[in-house]
Protein backbone atom coordinates (compact mmCIF):
# COMPACT_ATOMS: atom_id res chain seq x y z
CA UNK A 1 0.00 0.00 0.00
CA UNK A 2 1.46 3.52 -0.75
CA UNK A 3 2.37 5.42 2.25
CA UNK A 4 -0.14 8.08 2.79
CA UNK A 5 0.39 11.60 4.72
CA UNK A 6 -2.07 13.16 6.40
CA UNK A 7 -2.03 16.28 3.85
CA UNK A 8 -3.68 13.81 1.75
CA UNK A 9 -6.53 13.95 3.67
CA UNK A 10 -6.82 17.20 5.33
CA UNK A 11 -4.74 19.49 2.27
CA UNK A 12 -1.79 21.55 2.74
CA UNK A 13 -1.02 24.41 5.32
CA UNK A 14 -3.33 27.21 3.20
CA UNK A 15 -5.49 30.10 3.06
CA UNK A 16 -8.64 29.06 3.13
CA UNK A 17 -11.72 28.18 3.05
CA UNK A 18 -11.38 24.58 0.80
CA UNK A 19 -8.26 22.76 0.36
CA UNK A 20 -9.89 21.90 -3.37
CA UNK A 21 -11.00 25.03 -4.06
CA UNK A 22 -8.61 27.31 -2.59
CA UNK A 23 -5.08 25.69 -1.91
CA UNK A 24 -5.51 23.57 -5.27
CA UNK A 25 -6.47 26.59 -7.64
CA UNK A 26 -3.24 28.28 -6.03
CA UNK A 27 -1.30 25.22 -6.99
CA UNK A 28 -2.66 24.85 -10.24
CA UNK A 29 -1.29 28.77 -11.02
CA UNK A 30 1.93 28.08 -9.65
CA UNK A 31 2.45 25.48 -12.09
CA UNK A 32 1.25 27.70 -15.15
CA UNK A 33 3.75 29.98 -13.99
CA UNK A 34 6.37 27.83 -13.60
CA UNK A 35 5.95 26.70 -17.27
CA UNK A 36 5.27 30.38 -18.62
CA UNK A 37 8.64 31.32 -16.90
CA UNK A 38 8.25 34.96 -16.99
CA UNK A 39 5.86 37.65 -16.16
CA UNK A 40 2.26 37.36 -18.14
CA UNK A 41 0.97 40.28 -19.39
CA UNK A 42 -2.66 38.95 -19.73
CA UNK A 43 -4.25 35.79 -17.74
CA UNK A 44 -7.57 34.00 -18.77
CA UNK A 45 -8.84 31.91 -16.39
CA UNK A 46 -11.79 29.26 -18.23
CA UNK A 47 -13.25 28.15 -15.41
CA UNK A 48 -15.28 24.46 -15.40
CA UNK A 49 -17.63 22.86 -13.29
CA UNK A 50 -17.99 23.37 -9.54
CA UNK A 51 -14.81 25.97 -10.19
CA UNK A 52 -17.25 27.98 -12.34
CA UNK A 53 -20.35 27.65 -10.17
CA UNK A 54 -18.77 28.48 -6.54
CA UNK A 55 -15.49 30.56 -7.56
CA UNK A 56 -16.22 33.73 -5.90
CA UNK A 57 -17.35 32.24 -2.40
CA UNK A 58 -14.56 30.09 -2.06
CA UNK A 59 -11.92 32.51 -3.12
CA UNK A 60 -10.82 30.19 -6.26
CA UNK A 61 -10.35 33.29 -8.10
CA UNK A 62 -8.30 34.98 -5.75
CA UNK A 63 -6.36 31.60 -5.26
CA UNK A 64 -5.30 30.80 -9.29
CA UNK A 65 -4.40 34.53 -9.27
CA UNK A 66 -2.21 34.39 -6.26
CA UNK A 67 -0.78 31.01 -7.91
CA UNK A 68 0.03 33.04 -11.20
CA UNK A 69 1.92 35.41 -8.71
CA UNK A 70 3.75 32.70 -7.43
CA UNK A 71 2.30 33.09 -3.42
CA UNK A 72 2.08 30.22 -1.29
CA UNK A 73 -0.92 28.57 -0.63
CA UNK A 74 0.17 30.14 3.05
CA UNK A 75 0.06 33.44 2.13
CA UNK A 76 -2.46 35.25 3.28
CA UNK A 77 -1.68 37.64 0.48
CA UNK A 78 -3.91 35.81 -1.66
CA UNK A 79 -6.88 37.50 -0.11
CA UNK A 80 -5.17 41.13 -2.20
CA UNK A 81 -4.17 39.45 -4.72
CA UNK A 82 -6.31 41.49 -7.41
CA UNK A 83 -4.65 44.52 -6.09
CA UNK A 84 -1.07 42.69 -6.47
CA UNK A 85 -1.99 41.95 -10.00
CA UNK A 86 -3.25 45.49 -10.63
CA UNK A 87 0.33 47.12 -9.16
CA UNK A 88 2.09 44.61 -11.17
CA UNK A 89 -0.02 45.60 -14.34
CA UNK A 90 -1.25 42.56 -14.90
CA UNK A 91 -4.88 42.20 -16.42
CA UNK A 92 -6.61 38.90 -15.92
CA UNK A 93 -10.51 37.65 -16.35
CA UNK A 94 -12.47 34.70 -15.35
CA UNK A 95 -14.64 32.76 -17.79
CA UNK A 96 -17.10 30.62 -17.08
CA UNK A 97 -16.47 27.54 -19.86
CA UNK A 98 -17.87 23.83 -20.28
CA UNK A 99 -14.16 22.12 -21.42
CA UNK A 100 -15.59 18.57 -21.67
CA UNK A 101 -16.92 15.57 -20.03
CA UNK A 102 -13.62 14.06 -19.37
CA UNK A 103 -12.36 16.32 -16.60
CA UNK A 104 -13.38 16.83 -13.24
CA UNK A 105 -15.84 19.49 -11.98
CA UNK A 106 -12.90 21.43 -10.08
CA UNK A 107 -10.89 22.19 -13.28
CA UNK A 108 -9.67 25.34 -14.92
CA UNK A 109 -8.02 25.89 -18.47
CA UNK A 110 -5.53 28.72 -17.93
CA UNK A 111 -3.64 30.90 -20.89
CA UNK A 112 -0.90 33.43 -19.75
CA UNK A 113 0.53 35.64 -22.43
CA UNK A 114 2.86 38.21 -23.16
CA UNK A 115 4.46 39.82 -26.52
CA UNK A 116 6.84 37.42 -27.03
CA UNK A 117 4.84 34.04 -25.47
CA UNK A 118 1.60 32.58 -25.31
CA UNK A 119 0.51 29.15 -23.23
CA UNK A 120 -2.45 27.59 -22.16
CA UNK A 121 -2.61 24.79 -18.93
CA UNK A 122 -5.20 22.75 -17.66
CA UNK A 123 -5.49 21.52 -14.12
CA UNK A 124 -8.18 20.08 -11.80
CA UNK A 125 -7.95 20.53 -8.41
CA UNK A 126 -9.09 17.14 -6.87
CA UNK A 127 -9.29 17.30 -2.96
CA UNK A 128 -6.80 17.66 0.13
CA UNK A 129 -4.47 20.07 -1.94
CA UNK A 130 -4.19 17.36 -4.54
CA UNK A 131 -3.65 18.50 -8.27
CA UNK A 132 -3.75 17.16 -11.75
CA UNK A 133 -1.99 18.89 -14.80
CA UNK A 134 -3.47 17.44 -17.59
CA UNK A 135 -2.85 19.60 -20.84
CA UNK A 136 0.14 21.78 -21.58
CA UNK A 137 -0.83 23.45 -25.15
CA UNK A 138 -1.82 21.10 -27.21
CA UNK A 139 0.38 18.10 -25.29
CA UNK A 140 -2.29 15.61 -23.06
CA UNK A 141 -0.91 14.65 -20.00
CA UNK A 142 -1.27 13.72 -17.10
CA UNK A 143 1.04 14.41 -13.58
CA UNK A 144 -0.76 14.26 -10.24
CA UNK A 145 0.82 14.83 -6.46
CA UNK A 146 0.93 16.88 -3.45
CA UNK A 147 1.25 20.58 -3.39
CA UNK A 148 5.39 20.93 -3.89
CA UNK A 149 5.92 17.11 -4.30
CA UNK A 150 6.94 17.68 -7.83
CA UNK A 151 11.02 16.83 -8.67
CA UNK A 152 10.59 16.92 -12.94
CA UNK A 153 11.45 18.47 -15.67
CA UNK A 154 9.36 20.02 -18.84
CA UNK A 155 11.10 19.45 -21.93
CA UNK A 156 9.50 20.79 -25.42
CA UNK A 157 11.83 19.65 -27.90
CA UNK A 158 12.11 18.60 -31.38
CA UNK A 159 10.85 14.73 -32.45
CA UNK A 160 14.44 13.63 -32.45
CA UNK A 161 15.22 10.22 -30.67
CA UNK A 162 18.92 11.50 -29.31
CA UNK A 163 17.07 14.48 -27.35
CA UNK A 164 16.02 12.53 -24.48
CA UNK A 165 19.25 10.15 -23.82
CA UNK A 166 21.51 13.22 -23.79
CA UNK A 167 19.39 15.82 -21.60
CA UNK A 168 19.01 12.04 -18.56
CA UNK A 169 22.74 11.83 -18.95
CA UNK A 170 23.66 15.37 -18.09
CA UNK A 171 20.60 15.23 -15.42
CA UNK A 172 22.18 11.92 -14.17
CA UNK A 173 25.73 13.42 -14.24
CA UNK A 174 24.53 16.10 -11.93
CA UNK A 175 25.72 15.84 -8.25
CA UNK A 176 22.68 14.19 -6.16
CA UNK A 177 20.35 14.33 -8.76
CA UNK A 178 18.77 10.73 -10.87
CA UNK A 179 16.15 10.54 -13.20
CA UNK A 180 14.06 7.93 -12.61
CA UNK A 181 11.23 8.04 -15.38
CA UNK A 182 10.60 9.43 -18.59
CA UNK A 183 7.39 10.40 -20.35
CA UNK A 184 6.51 11.60 -23.66
CA UNK A 185 3.86 13.43 -25.47
CA UNK A 186 4.17 14.20 -29.47
CA UNK A 187 1.64 16.82 -31.33
CA UNK A 188 2.49 17.99 -35.27
CA UNK A 189 6.46 17.24 -34.86
CA UNK A 190 6.91 18.36 -31.68
CA UNK A 191 7.66 16.02 -28.33
CA UNK A 192 6.80 16.82 -24.65
CA UNK A 193 8.99 14.66 -22.54
CA UNK A 194 8.91 15.18 -18.76
CA UNK A 195 12.20 13.92 -16.37
CA UNK A 196 11.07 12.88 -13.14
CA UNK A 197 13.99 13.02 -11.03
CA UNK A 198 15.11 11.72 -7.51
CA UNK A 199 17.35 13.26 -4.54
CA UNK A 200 17.89 17.19 -4.41
CA UNK A 201 16.06 19.86 -5.98
CA UNK A 202 17.86 21.18 -9.68
CA UNK A 203 19.66 24.47 -9.41
CA UNK A 204 18.85 27.47 -12.09
CA UNK A 205 22.60 27.83 -13.38
CA UNK A 206 21.92 23.72 -14.22
CA UNK A 207 19.05 24.25 -15.90
CA UNK A 208 20.22 26.98 -17.96
CA UNK A 209 22.96 24.77 -18.68
CA UNK A 210 20.95 21.92 -19.65
CA UNK A 211 18.78 24.59 -22.23
CA UNK A 212 21.98 26.23 -23.86
CA UNK A 213 23.83 22.84 -24.48
CA UNK A 214 21.21 20.54 -25.83
CA UNK A 215 20.36 20.74 -29.48
CA UNK A 216 16.92 20.72 -30.80
CA UNK A 217 15.08 22.09 -27.40
CA UNK A 218 12.65 24.88 -27.25
CA UNK A 219 13.12 25.22 -23.48
CA UNK A 220 13.36 23.00 -20.26
CA UNK A 221 11.43 24.09 -17.00
CA UNK A 222 11.42 23.15 -13.43
CA UNK A 223 8.03 21.89 -12.00
CA UNK A 224 9.79 22.97 -8.33
CA UNK A 225 11.07 25.61 -7.02
CA UNK A 226 14.75 26.43 -8.25
CA UNK A 227 17.51 26.51 -6.00
CA UNK A 228 19.48 30.39 -7.65
CA UNK A 229 22.88 28.83 -6.57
Amino acid sequence: MDEISIFDIAGPIMVGPSSSHTAGACKIGQFARALFHGTPRKVTFYLHGSFAEVYKGHATDRALLGGILKMRTSDPLIKDSFKVAAKKKIKYEFKKKFLGKRYHPNTVKIVLENSRRKMSVIGSSVGGGVIEILKIDNFNIHLRGRAGKYLSLVVQHDKNKTVVPELKAKVDALKGIRVHDVEQRTYKGKTLSILHMGGRRIKLPEVIELEKTTKHVDFIRSLSKLEKQ
